[in-house]
């Protein structure tokens, strides 16, 4: 099962090299790189911290003209609900209800949310459990919404293709607190 990182919307100390520890680690795919409202410029800084081999493995939610530099791939939302020319790698987009994800095959994959109650927004409550979504979901259909690494099993089991993972990475940036999120990745998810 693939696991995707989104960044929280303010920038982290030390968020390039926990993004490259991520990475390179295996256990997770992609990172999306979500900063609404960031100027381009601050977006190119972080890119540019990070090692070029891993632009690949990133997904831009703003600042799509960016994609076309670094190689990046680019998430579609309300912000920005086409693509541009500016494609380079993967396109992935947001929905909040079945039938979007049913319609939205501009995508590579989607992310359905919220499967289980958000950690990092307070209210944002689940609306599709797993149970609810066997049979309905396939594996271009990522769960988002208090996803954590022990969830992974029982999205596997419902059809998931992956789960996105925001709140309980960024709860501890630090060189261990990374290290301990990928551990439990890598054990929940073999």
């Amino acid at each position: 099962m693939r696991v995707v990182v989104i960044t929280p919307e303010a920038f982290v100390p030390g968020e390039a090299a926990a993004i490259e520890r991520l990475l390179r680690s295996g256990a997770v795919w992609r990172v999306h790189l979500r900063k609404p409202g960031c100027p381009p410029e601050a977006m190119r800084s972080l890119i540019e911290a990070i090692p070029h081999d891993l632009h690949k493995c990133l997904s831009l939610h703003d600042a799509h003209a960016l994609a076309g530099v670094y190689g990046c791939g680019v998430h579609l939302n309300s912000r920005t609900p086409v693509v541009d020319a500016q494609r380079c790698g993967p396109v992935s987009a947001s929905c909040h209800s079945l039938a979007e994800v049913a319609v939205r095959r501009d995508a590579d994959y989607v992310f359905l949310s919220p499967v289980y109650d958000s950690i990092s927004k307070s209210g944002y409550r689940a609306r599709f459990s797993p149970e609810v979504v066997r049979g309905l979901v396939d594996s271009r259909v990522f769960a988002l919404g208090g996803v954590t690494p022990e969830h992974l099993p029982q999205l596997a089991s419902a059809g998931f293709g992956g789960g996105a993972m925001l709140g309980c990475v960024w709860r501890d940036s630090s060189a261990s607190g990374i290290d301990n999120i990928i551990q439990r990745i890598s054990c929940c998810n073999s």
